[in-house]
């Protein structure tokens, strides 16, 4: 098979774009250059954004630019294209959400996941949405049942993506909220992110004992531990027992309740509340 509907196959993308074909996965699994959709019976199809994508990375590279900056510099020349589409699809969703229209936000979510990179639909459409549907439910402006309607077809999409985000021979990273802590969706997202650089991920998910975390960091020797906060005090508490997870593996805080100070008193480091950056930020001081 060498095309469906204008999409083409990874051997037939390396001819087209002259780079091979172990390059292409490499840059498809550490930057999340490529963006491929699947046929039914899983094999990954690449499009004409693709194309644009990896040559763009060809020419950065050959301007004598690292891999990790060419990639991110070809991500936002897409990502500047894809912002009107992003803002267009972003203001559908939550007009079929707020309706309790499943089958309209999964047509949404189709469109979005086939014509734009995982780290726009992540930074531009899901995490924004999130955020305004919390400050809408805490103002009375969305009721709970649209709340938790759009939160758990939200998180179902994502687990789905996650599937199987454990496998691989990539780093690995253990993720949780902190203890106390409910709203996972944002560390979901940025697992996602992760994944996509070619992170392995182990999750904990939501409100995780420390004496878990210690435990998973002595089991798996991860090469980070990321725990989240996303309402103000969810770190308080918790900073000096936390200190017993950075004597196993790299510690990070996460989060909009994440502060540099709490991260010192951890023993470990800030990565904020941008998942997209944070990804990025985590897998490059690895390189």
């Amino acid at each position: 098979m060498s095309a469906v509907e204008g999409l083409v196959r990874i051997g037939e993308l390396s001819r087209r774009v002259g780079v091979p074909v172990e390059s292409l996965r490499a840059w498809e699994r550490r930057y999340g250059l490529l963006s491929p959709s699947r046929t039914p019976g899983g094999f990954r199809l690449y499009g004409e954004d693709d194309v644009a994508r990896v040559l763009a990375m060809r020419a950065n590279l050959e301007l004598g630019l690292s891999a990790a900056e060419a990639a991110r510099l070809a991500l936002a020349e897409d990502d500047a294209v894809s912002t009107p589409v992003a803002a267009r699809e972003a203001s559908e969703l939550a007009a079929a959400l707020d309706r309790f229209d499943e089958a309209g936000a999964q047509a949404v979510l189709d469109r979005l996941l086939a014509a734009l990179t995982l780290d726009v639909v992540l930074r531009d459409v899901l995490i924004p949405y999130l955020h305004d549907l919390g400050e809408r439910w805490a103002r009375g402006d969305a009721t709970v049942a649209q709340e938790h309607f759009a939160s758990n077809l939200v998180r179902g999409r994502l687990m789905a993506l996650a599937r199987s985000w454990d496998l691989g021979a990539g780093p690995r990273a253990v993720l949780a909220c902190a203890e106390g802590e409910l709203h996972d969706l944002p560390l979901v997202c940025f697992g996602l992110a992760l994944r996509a650089r070619g992170w392995r991920i182990s999750y904990l998910g939501a409100d995780t004992p420390v004496a878990s975390l210690v435990e998973a960091a002595r089991r798996l020797a991860p090469e980070a531990v990321v725990v989240s906060g996303t309402v103000e005090g969810s770190f308080e508490g918790v900073l000096a027992p936390l200190r017993e997870v950075a004597l196993h593996a790299p510690l990070y805080l996460a989060g909009a309740a994440a502060s540099e100070d709490g991260a010192q008193r951890a023993h470990g480091e800030l990565l904020g509340e941008d998942v997209v950056e944070a990804a990025e930020l985590l897998t490059r001081g690895r390189g």
